[in-house]
């Protein structure tokens, strides 16, 4: 049985607005990512306005009365992957496929301390390194270690902070280094 689906009236200033605050009142948005979706429901619906439909005023509207705000929804979404073990790169990536300006990325952008708390967040999760379980007659130290690293990079890490964490002897040597501001030594005792 199909379901018939009527096509819903063409697009006004009123329906838009309408539109971009229940929007805004269900999802922590980006300008950009307002933007595109008032546009793809014009696409959808049409525009039976005078003259070209005012997404940007709308927009505008939204930022002033303090509904869109790009630098704390990128702050949000940089502690949320951050606690889910990804690392900057990645963040930065995800800010900018959002829309978010460079320098709103820039502000967002996790420190040495953070970086290094995400990729231990990440070692634990996927047991990586010292938190690894050890199977005999599993793949070869080397392989196993290569792999590791090559996970962490593509989750955003540095490729240092990768290699520390993955070469750590002991998770406590991890832990301990990824929780030091200034220390560099993870398992050289």
């Amino acid at each position: 049985m199909s379901v018939k689906r009527h096509n819903p009236h063409p697009l006004t200033s009123t329906g838009l607005e309408e539109l971009a605050l229940a929007y805004v009142a269900r999802f922590a948005t980006t300008q950009a990512r307002l933007g595109a979706y008032l546009h793809r429901k014009l696409r959808e619906r049409g525009w039976a306005g005078a003259g070209s439909p005012p997404v940007d005023a709308v927009v505008r509207r939204h930022v002033e009365a303090g509904h869109v705000d790009d630098a704390a929804w990128a702050r949000m979404k940089a502690g949320s992957l951050l606690r889910r073990g990804y690392g900057a790169r990645r963040v930065g990536e995800a800010l900018g496929q959002a829309g978010v300006e460079e320098q709103v990325r820039e502000e967002a952008r996790p420190g040495e301390s953070e970086q290094r708390r995400a990729a231990l967040v990440m070692a634990r999760r996927r047991r990586f390194g010292p938190f690894a379980v050890q199977i005999p007659g599993g793949a070869p130290q080397e392989r196993q270690r290569e792999r590791q690293i090559a996970a962490m990079l593509r989750a955003g890490h540095p490729l240092d902070i990768a290699r520390r964490i993955v070469d750590a002897s002991d998770p406590e040597a991890a832990e301990q280094w990824a929780e030091s501001v200034a220390g560099d030594d993870v398992g050289d005792d």
